[in-house]
């Protein structure tokens, strides 16, 4: 089947889309829960359905990628520096 916008947003991914080209290179992740709201929770968010879509902000290009990666904002501890907590508990 694959992935749908509320699989997305229950499994807390991110998909970050970039342009290809060169000189621009723009990158802008997606606001997944407009994107359900829009288009209805069981729409499909695979990198095929999607790309069609988009077309870069900044110089117009349809060129565009798809990268999905776990959404460190919305998972314990990743992206944080443990480190220095702990640290500061001392």
């Amino acid at each position: 089947m694959g992935w749908t916008f509320q699989s997305l947003i229950d499994a807390k991914m991110a998909v970050t889309a970039f342009c290809n080209v060169a000189a621009c290179g723009h990158t802008k992740t997606l606001n997944l829960e407009n994107l359900r709201q829009r288009f209805g929770p069981d729409a499909p968010g695979m990198e095929w359905d999607l790309r069609p879509r988009l077309k870069c902000e900044v110089c117009g290009s349809r060129d565009v990628g798809l990268i999905y990666a776990p959404d460190s904002r919305k998972m314990s501890g990743m992206g944080q520096n443990l480190y220095s907590k702990a640290k500061d508990e001392r």
